[in-house]
């Protein structure tokens, strides 16, 4: 899914975010790309690409749970986590 939460109020937000637990609680593999936070937060695993957008991106930065990327020093999404 391509950002799925833009636009949203934050009670859909949480609505979404419960039907993709349950896809995932149903052994279904669930990839998203979104820049919220709070969805980032609640992920089994972060891909953070980068460091720009555009052509001054596309380099992965950091692949792994969202607590082990707190502590990752050159990725931007962290600074916000």
């Amino acid at each position: 899914m391509d950002e799925p939460t833009t636009r949203l109020h934050g009670a859909d937000i949480n609505m979404i975010m419960k039907l993709l637990n349950q896809l995932v609680d149903h052994g279904n593999t669930v990839i998203v790309v979104e820049h919220n936070l709070d969805v980032i937060k609640q992920s089994d695993w972060v891909i953070d690409m980068g460091p720009k957008g555009g052509k001054n991106g596309g380099q992965v930065l950091f692949e792994g749970t969202p607590e082990e990327l707190l502590h990752h020093q050159t990725s931007a999404t962290a600074e916000y986590l």
